[in-house]
C-alpha cells in the first residue's frame, strides 16, 4: 500500500501468517500446535505455495491427512466423471433428458427383474453403473461432498448423492387375493448419483411481459394540467344532469321534491 506495507487476504490471522514465511526461509512448513490446518491449507492456497506432505510438518496428522484425501478424490472424481460418468449423461441428453439419475453397482452385482412385475418405485428410470472403484469411493461421505463440489465447479444443477436401496433381482412371488401375484424383490444399499443440467425443473426461462404503455414526464405534466383544467370548468360550468340519469340514480342521491305528487 502507500505506507510500503504488504495487505493480506481478510481472515488470515498474524499467527498463521508467520507460521507460512518459514516456506520462503526452509522450505518447508512447521506447523506448531493450535494452528488450524484449514487455515493453514487456506493460506497456502493464497500465497500459491504447494500443500503437500514435502512442504507442511504438523503433530495433527488426522487433519493433514484429511487435507490430502480432499485434493486426492477431486482428483480421482475429476477422472470418474470424464471417464463413467459423462458419458451415461451424455446418452440421456441425446433423448431429450434434462437430469440424469444413477446407481453405482459393483462389477459383481447383478440385475434380474421380472419382465411382468418390474419393481413399482421407478427404478426402470435409473441408470446402472457397473463400477466396484466409483462403489468404494461413495462409501465415504467426505468423498461424496468432495464429488458434490466438483459437479458444482462443472456447472450442474439439483445434485443429490447418497445411498439408497435397489432392486437386484426377484426373492420370491406372492399371491393375492383374486389370482394377482407380487414380486417381493431383493434390494441392497448402493451408491447414487442424480443431476441436472437445467436451470430449474418443470419450469420455463420465457418470459412474458405486457406492454405498458408509458409516458415521459412532459407528458405527466401536461396531463396533470388537463386535470387542472377540467375541475375549474366543472366548478364555473356544472354538467346538466339529464332524465336518464336521474333514473339510474341511488335513491339517496335524488331530491326530496322527486318524490312529491
Amino acid at each position: 500500500n502507500e505506507k510500503g506495507e504488504y495487505e493480506i487476504a481478510e481472515g488470515i490471522s498474524a499467527t498463521v501468517f508467520r507460521t507460512v514465511l518459514d516456506y520462503y526461509k526452509t522450505g518447508i512448513i512447521n506447523c506448531p500446535d493450535g494452528i488450524s490446518i484449514p487455515d493453514l491449507r487456506d493460506t497456502c492456497d493464497y500465497l500459491c505455495i504447494n500443500f503437500d506432505f514435502n512442504t507442511i510438518r504438523c503433530q495433527d496428522l488426522s487433519a493433514l491427512l484429511h487435507e490430502l484425501s480432499n485434493d486426492g478424490a477431486h482428483k480421482q472424481f475429476d477422472h470418474y466423471l470424464e471417464e463413467l460418468i459423462l458419458p451415461i449423461m451424455v446418452g440421456c441428453a441425446k433423448k431429450g433428458e434434462r437430469e440424469c439419475h444413477i446407481v453405482v453397482l459393483t462389477d459383481e452385482d447383478s440385475v434380474d427383474w421380472d419382465e411382468d412385475h418390474p419393481p413399482p418405485m421407478g427404478e426402470e428410470y435409473s441408470q446402472i453403473l457397473y463400477s466396484s472403484k466409483l462403489y468404494r469411493f461413495f462409501k465415504y461421505i467426505e468423498n461424496r461432498d468432495v464429488a458434490k463440489t466438483v459437479l458444482k465447479e462443472r456447472g450442474l444443477k439439483n445434485i443429490r448423492i447418497g445411498i439408497e436401496g435397489y432392486p437386484t433381482c426377484k426373492e420370491k412371488i406372492k399371491r393375492r387375493p383374486g389370482g394377482r401375484s407380487e414380486v417381493i424383490y431383493n434390494y441392497v444399499q448402493r451408491p447414487f448419483i442424480q443431476m441436472s443440467w437445467e436451470k430449474e425443473e418443470g419450469k420455463s426461462r420465457h418470459v412474458d411481459f405486457q406492454c405498458v404503455r408509458s409516458k415521459s414526464l412532459t407528458n405527466l405534466v401536461a396531463a396533470g394540467e388537463d386535470v387542472l383544467e377540467d375541475q375549474e370548468i366543472l366548478m364555473h360550468h356544472p354538467p346538466q344532469v339529464d332524465e336518464l340519469d336521474r333514473l339510474n340514480a341511488p335513491l339517496s342521491q335524488m331530491a326530496s321534491s322527486d318524490f312529491q305528487d
